[in-house]
């Protein structure tokens, strides 16, 4: 197992479940496990420093693959969810209600939109065909330009995929960011009425969203204890795979002092370009592939405030036509309840990064800080007080960019590798907790497949 991220700890776990006497090894560059599940401390309370929380509901509808684990681990009574509050966007410097109706920002009744995007009258036009055909995959604001307009690109679409992959709308795949959506324009032939089934398709009524109470981190950590007998190796990077008569060959470590080790099977769990350089020798095409995935960077900038008033909000949303470096902005302390603070402290955690805008992130904590702070007070149209507590996290390289014919360039990668190599990650299969426990479930069953159900 290489890389101790949620998509390989889950993967480890299902060859625990079903392989109860096999030798797993995991590797992890990094020092901790858990990737992008890491809670912090702020002013004297957890604060999540990457992912904040996990769908509920597979697109399925049935429990999402976090759920899922989260409960098999012990954690269902640990689960807590969102306050009841809604969410607004910047537009020309004040903030509005997000449209209700909306899937990631692309409208189903345009009705809606007043006040916040004026969708191009009458573009949404039946031509007498499906809007995608059976294979075919677009940019995201390709078709939605098209459609409605450029305001509902700029304003809503781009800045609620920007909030998920840090990217843009005008470069990432429909097909890879939308499924649901892709699927329905594959039989509707305007985008409104494909949306409006998109939605209708997932009515499952309850919360969309949890964390755990304590912090993802326990989540981690619940994992973790329930692999039993797993050689866990963080902080040990493996430099090359390479093949042997009858199985692989890995090299971790320095290189002045390499741990070399043998084994039946791997499940590569990194990001898409560490991928393909492990893959160079053992599979060119598939390298190929993965090392053409770009990646964007972003860093979070958290605040504890002394008791102030904010709107009744989770958040906002920032457009990048607001010309902020400010792309979102979550309300720790009106979100979660369980989060409220005894002494009154309220917790904001802002987030910046694009892809291909990397240079707020070279200024120093202090400078985002007072940028944060500033843009803030701004779009909330009144100064924040000087926070208690601040912490800056930074995400190097966090989120893969899906472009048009994403799927496809996975499904070719994978079927470059041999069958007891398996890929699993953010890279391929969705950037949030459910598709990559998903993903690296679904490589560990590969492997046993591979393996012929037996493992030593």
């Amino acid at each position: 197992m290489i890389g101790g991220g949620v998509a390989g700890l889950a993967a480890a776990l299902r060859l625990r479940e079903r392989l109860p006497h096999a030798r797993i090894t995991l590797y992890e560059g990094s020092p901790r496990l858990g990737g992008k599940l890491s809670t912090g401390e702020l002013a004297g309370g957890p604060v999540e420093t990457g992912a904040e929380a996990f769908l509920m509901r597979d697109p399925s509808g049935g429990e999402s693959a976090a759920l899922a684990l989260a409960r098999r681990v012990g954690l269902g009574d640990a689960l807590a969810h969102p306050e009841p509050v809604p969410a607004a966007i910047a537009v020309d410097g004040r903030l509005r209600p997000v449209p209700r109706g909306t899937l990631l920002g692309v409208p189903s009744d345009l009705s809606t939109l007043d006040g916040v995007a004026e969708p191009v009258a009458d573009a949404d036009l039946d031509e007498g065909r499906p809007l995608l055909g059976p294979d075919e995959d677009v940019a995201v604001g390709e078709l939605v330009r098209k459609r409605l307009g450029d305001q509902v690109v700029d304003r809503l679409v781009d800045p609620m995929l920007g909030g998920v992959y840090a990217g843009r709308a005008d470069v990432l795949s429909l097909a890879a960011t939308m499924p649901g959506l892709a699927r329905t324009l594959r039989e509707h032939r305007t985008l409104l009425s494909a949306v409006r089934a998109a939605i209708r398709s997932d009515p499952a009524a309850g919360p969309v969203f949890a964390t755990v109470r304590g912090g993802m981190s326990r989540l981690v950590d619940a994992v973790v204890a329930a692999l039993g007998p797993v050689d866990l190796r963080p902080g040990l990077p493996v430099r090359e795979l390479g093949r042997t008569t009858d199985g692989w060959r890995l090299v971790a470590g320095p290189v002045p002092s390499p741990q070399v080790a043998t084994v039946d099977a791997v499940v590569l769990a990194v990001p898409a370009r560490p991928a393909a350089r492990l893959l160079a020798e053992v599979s060119p095409p598939a390298a190929a592939e993965l090392g053409a995935v770009e990646y964007a960077s972003v860093g979070l900038v958290t605040l504890a405030l002394p008791p102030t008033d904010l709107p009744a909000l989770s958040g906002f949303l920032v457009p990048t036509t607001e010309g902020r470096a400010v792309k979102a902005a979550t309300f720790f302390t009106t979100k979660w309840g369980h989060l409220r603070r005894a002494d009154g402290t309220v917790v904001v955690r802002a987030s910046l990064g694009r892809h291909g805008e990397p240079e707020v992130l070279r200024r120093d904590d202090a400078d985002l800080v007072a940028l944060v702070r500033e843009e803030l007070g701004a779009l909330l149209g009144r100064p924040l007080p000087e926070p208690a507590d601040a912490l800056v996290t930074r995400w190097g390289g966090a989120l893969p960019q899906y472009a048009p014919g994403h799927l496809q360039r996975v499904a070719r990668a994978r079927a470059a590798v041999p069958a007891t190599v398996a890929l699993a990650g953010a890279a391929y299969d969705g950037v949030g907790i459910p598709a990559c426990v998903r993903s690296g479930e679904t490589a560990a069953e590969k492997i046993i497949s591979a393996l012929g159900g037996s493992g030593t």
